[in-house]
């Protein structure tokens, strides 16, 4: 079976304010986003579509109260991924990782070595999916890009290290990022980096995912 996913992030869209959202986006799963959105225009798409968000924040979003016993923000049916590991309906593995390079102190800004603590956080939970479902993780989500995939040189807009080693390592299928802000046709908006396709999902971005399988050795 193939997994829908609508992938929104930076900039909000009129087609989903459109009264015919559901018509240009029909049979949508899940909803991703990649950050710098605010939760009353993803709320509003979960509603309207009827499809459960997942979703990092940017740097540019404002911190969001979660509830103490989950990753559920208050007044809200978003789930953040931040530093977490989750199975979507025991059909994918998702993580995901806010925020952007450390530039001024901002919210949701980290150092390069403190992306790699982020990173860290995530390795036990991706061991163990190795070992209950025979991969470490399908979807990864962030709001930055990778180091040297997809970023450019200023250094608000560089990418990640420790996500460019995650990818390498873990070998998610898909990694959904942000923050860099898509103006010409020609840009390059997904790149294979190893065994992952690599997709700037500014604005939005519909992706077909073919449901993976547990890939784990067959008893004898």
């Amino acid at each position: 079976m193939t997994i829908k996913i609508l992938a929104l992030s930076d900039v909000e869209t009129g087609l989903i304010y459109s009264e015919r959202s559901d018509e240009y986006f029909p049979a949508v799963d899940l909803i991703v986003s990649c950050g710098d959105l605010p939760m009353s225009y993803l709320d509003y798409a979960a509603t309207t579509l009827n499809a459960p968000l997942y979703f990092v924040l940017g740097n540019h979003n404002s911190l969001i109260p979660v509830s103490k016993t989950s990753n559920y923000p208050y007044n809200s049916s978003g789930y953040n991924l931040h530093c977490s590991n989750y199975f979507y309906e025991k059909r994918l593995l998702i993580a995901g990782i806010e925020g952007s390079v450390k530039y001024n102190n901002g919210p949701q800004q980290y150092s390069q070595s403190e992306m790699w603590t982020n990173v860290f956080s995530l390795v036990p939970a991706l061991l163990r999916n190795k070992l209950l479902h025979g991969r470490y993780l399908d979807l990864f989500v962030s709001h930055a890009p990778p180091w040297q995939i997809h970023d450019q040189q200023d250094l608000p807009h560089n990418g990640i290290r420790a996500f460019r080693w995650l990818d390498k390592v873990f070998k998610p299928k898909i990694h959904l990022h942000g923050h860099i802000h898509v103006y010409r046709s020609d840009t390059v908006r997904e790149t294979v980096y190893y065994n992952t396709k690599v997709i700037n999902c500014y604005g939005y971005r519909e992706i077909f995912f073919d449901e993976p399988t547990d890939n784990l050795p067959k008893e004898s």
